[in-house]
């Protein structure tokens, strides 16, 4: 009767699961077979922008290698709206079997194992426009004062495939990209990487961007403005490091000032992650139409220079307004989401919780550890506590937004336990060290971050990451014994905390379980450091 019922509980929960996501999502989120028998070697994207009609027109060479020859067709992302015109391999133009968003082409071609092949695809449409950018992606038209155009993209959630064909899925990352983007000519592209050159017609002109380093393609980027240009020169831990500030022209004189806090974020965060992971491609802020996003070597900018979110301290502390979120945040992300990047977008928090822990480290470094512990702790506000920051795998499904606040009091909390800021630092340095220009799973960064820490942190995250419970600790004080455990948590749930008992300091561990400690007759007070979050609860 038991394993009837088990069966039953099965079948209904893979309807749920069936009935919550459609094909769509799995040709998105899951590395199909079409996907799977290629790697993404060099992208040569060439865009010819169209302001008035808002209208893209555009190839994109696609180099990649054979790895597996079982296989004779291939999976290209582009998304409606926009169209394919016209696909080429070696001349020869090849058909197409579409579903949805994603599109099958079918090779005529020998595909060899080992083989580096080029496929060219022909494509133009009126992309989605973003309604919210960055959070609801697509591109955004809008004009500055002077009537000039101001055009950006911005599509970390939808995909890059809601403008351009390629690769739509995390796993695999691009190893070089070329940009060609076409203007009216008055107005500036500002793209990835370095600038090579402009070519000019009477009407137009082009930029040409290469980017050396491997990028996810949600980092690849136009921006169209009326643009001035000013550069720095950092010398950091891989030498000199060119910085350069795209910003319209009416706001030259602000971006000047504001932005004087891009050498003091470079400098903080090659001291707690590493060298800055881009330098052959240079590090870029550039003015958006949008709030900003983490796009590599080209750091989208849109909080009205100043600090704060928008001139909001999230944390509600003060601390907050020590920095401008925008060009602190999205520049963390270039360790962690481009320098590291998830191989699912069920595992976003990589990118979102140390980027968020970011903004709390850039404190520390700059005006010290309690200003970042009061910062990071005042994030607490924010916290939903809705569903798991981790979501369902395969399906292009993103966990709570959890994954920032809740994300970085974790990392905060693996710091107090690790109570050793040297070994933390070098935890953080060996993670982009170790995976430098990589995709990366869930699994690799708690295994590697509990082998050196030499921890068991495997319960702390699947609390943290996997519920959205928070644990309660449950303590009662009564004939010279503190009695005390875990409660609201999974069954193997063990975290180190440091309590204070009467006036003194000390760490314990509790479970699940009742556990006892000896204390003095005249003890009544027990208070558990802030650095943890949990609740507390004293019970009869």
């Amino acid at each position: 009767m038991k394993f009837s019922f088990f069966l039953l509980f099965i079948f209904f929960a893979l309807s749920v699961t069936a009935q919550k996501y459609s094909r769509q999502d799995s040709l998105r989120g899951s590395v199909t077979s079409q996907r799977a028998w290629w790697d993404l070697v060099h992208y040569d994207l060439s865009v010819e922008v169209l302001p008035e009609s808002k209208t893209l027109i555009g190839t994109n060479i696609i180099s990649y290698k054979v790895i597996d020859n079982t296989s004779n067709e291939l999976q290209i992302d582009l998304q409606a709206p926009m169209e394919i015109t016209a696909v080429m391999q070696d001349g020869t133009a090849l058909d197409i079997r579409s579903e949805g968003n994603a599109h099958f082409i079918q090779l005529e071609e020998k595909q060899e194992q080992g083989a580096i092949k080029k496929l060219r695809i022909d494509f133009e449409g009126k992309p989605r426009i973003a309604k919210n950018a960055p959070w609801d992606g697509g591109f955004t038209w809008t004009k500055d004062s002077n009537g000039n155009h101001f055009i950006a993209n911005a599509n970390q959630g939808i995909g890059s495939s809601v403008w351009w064909p390629n690769k739509d899925h995390p796993e695999d990352e691009v190893d070089s990209l070329d940009m060609h983007i076409t203007v009216p000519k008055h107005l500036v592209d500002v793209s990835n990487g370095r600038l090579v050159g402009i070519d000019s017609t009477n009407t137009s002109k082009t930029y040409h961007w290469t980017v050396k380093n491997p990028i996810n393609n949600y980092g690849i980027n136009i921006n169209i403005g009326d643009y001035v240009n000013f550069n720095e020169v950092y010398q950091g831990e891989k030498g000199s490091l060119d910085m350069s500030y795209w910003v319209l022209r009416e706001d030259e004189e602000k971006a000047r000032k504001q932005f004087k806090q891009a050498p003091l974020m470079m400098e903080a965060f090659e001291h707690w992650f590493g060298p800055y992971p881009f330098y052959e491609d240079s590090f870029k802020l550039v003015q958006a139409p949008y709030l900003g996003m983490e796009h590599q070597s080209s750091v989208t900018y849109g909080n009205e220079f100043e600090n704060g979110y928008l001139g909001r301290d999230l944390s509600r502390t003060g601390e907050g307004m020590k920095f401008d979120y925008i060009i602190i945040h999205e520049s963390g992300h270039e360790w962690f989401a481009n320098n590291i990047t998830h191989k699912d977008v069920a595992d976003m928090w990589i990118h979102e919780s140390f980027t968020t822990y970011s903004e709390n480290l850039f404190l520390d470094y700059h005006f010290g550890k309690e200003s970042a512990s009061t910062y990071v702790i005042g994030q607490r506000k924010l916290i939903r506590n809705d569903k798991p920051i981790i979501a369902s795998y395969n399906v292009n499904e993103e966990g709570s937004s959890d994954m920032y606040f809740k994300g970085a009091n974790i990392l905060h909390m693996i710091r107090t336990i690790t109570n050793d800021d040297a070994l933390w630092r070098d935890v953080l340095r060996g993670l982009n060290k170790d995976f430098y220009h990589k995709t990366v799973t869930t699994e690799m960064i708690e295994q590697y971050i509990s082998k050196k820490v030499n921890t068991d942190l495997d319960p702390l995250f699947d609390q943290y990451l996997r519920t959205a419970q928070i644990p309660i600790f449950e303590y009662k004080i009564e004939k010279k014994k503190l009695s005390y455990r875990y409660n609201n948590c999974i069954r193997s749930f063990t975290m180190p905390i440091k309590v204070i008992i009467d006036t003194k300091e000390q760490w314990i561990t509790p479970t699940d379980a009742w556990q006892e400690l000896p204390v003095s007759k005249k003890t009544e007070y027990l208070e558990v450091s802030k650095d943890f979050y949990i609740k507390t609860k004293k019970v009869n």
